[in-house]
């Protein structure tokens, strides 16, 4: 994970200072590329502690194809919506999302419902009525050779019907002899608090396509748009970059034969093995 501490480093010293949507400022610099060997490790940012049970469960909830923030929350905490009503103790990334953009969209906000409107997992399991995500797998599974392995959640018809546009809007999938690899394009990237949160899920999206297909995940290449550190963050940055990476730890999942697979699995079944970060370091998101 060196490249990406770099990568914080390079912004900080050479990016232009930006207004932005949330009003908090930033240091932005456009048009960046990472890349991740899979075989060398799992991607989890090891010089501060990722929010791993975070990950798994909004990638098990996108893979859904939910619009429900509450949705989310029982799969982070393993409990029926009804027992977690209170928000300071059950809340998720999504929502202040669902909370303050997704109610000005006049979608339904509840104890036990908050709507988010056509977001990432709508797009990935209903586009139209397409299936993205199992045309994707169809696709791979029979021309393993094809340019055209794409899942998009950028639907340009229902962009203002989201309570957050996709940040990362799409990714190519790319199959060499036993392997499979993945690139990813993110127009807007919160370098300190989304990233790495989106590196390892999309490490854990391709773990767990190559585990359907009996493959092995390889390369993880994640190229940003606004590449951006909010002005409220740059001392969290700062302490990071001053950390040394640790090793890799190495993800351990279940045996997945199809998608409706993750039905019967919740976030304890996927572990990172050998995980040892360095403290967390807390910082507010803009939203």
């Amino acid at each position: 994970m060196k490249a990406y501490i770099d990568l914080l480093s390079y912004i900080l010293k050479n990016g232009e200072e930006k207004d932005d949507r949330t009003n908090t400022g930033t240091i932005s610099s456009f048009g960046h590329q990472l890349e991740f060997d899979l075989e060398e490790g799992f991607p989890a940012v090891t010089t501060k502690s990722l929010a791993w049970k975070g990950v798994v469960s909004e990638l098990l909830w996108f893979l859904e194809g939910s619009d429900d923030e509450r949705r989310l929350a029982e799969i982070r905490f393993n409990k029926d919506r009804s027992e977690i009503t209170n928000l300071d103790k059950y809340s998720t990334i999504w929502t202040d999302n669902a909370d303050n953009q997704g109610k000005k969209l006049g979608y339904e906000n509840s104890e036990t419902k908050k709507i988010l409107g056509p977001v990432y997992g709508v797009q990935w399991r209903n586009w139209s009525g397409e299936d993205q995500i199992k045309n994707l797998l169809i696709g791979l599974k029979n021309n393993p050779n094809g340019r055209r392995h794409i899942l998009s959640a950028w639907n340009v018809s229902e962009i203002d019907k989201m309570a957050l546009p996709p940040c990362h809007v799409m990714s190519q999938f790319y199959i060499n002899k036993n392997t499979i690899s993945c690139h990813m394009y993110q127009r807007s990237a919160d370098m300190f608090l989304g990233v790495p949160f989106n590196i390892a899920s999309y490490a854990l999206l391709l773990s767990i396509i190559a585990e359907i297909l009996d493959l092995q995940p390889k390369r993880f290449i994640h190229s940003f748009g606004d590449a951006h550190i909010y002005k409220n963050s740059i001392e969290q940055v700062k302490e990071q970059i001053s950390r040394n990476p640790r090793p890799l730890p190495k993800l351990i999942m279940p045996k997945l034969n199809s998608i409706d697979d993750l039905k019967r699995y919740g976030t304890d079944n996927f572990i990172l093995e050998n995980y040892d970060p360095h403290p967390p370091i807390k910082a507010e998101m803009a939203i």
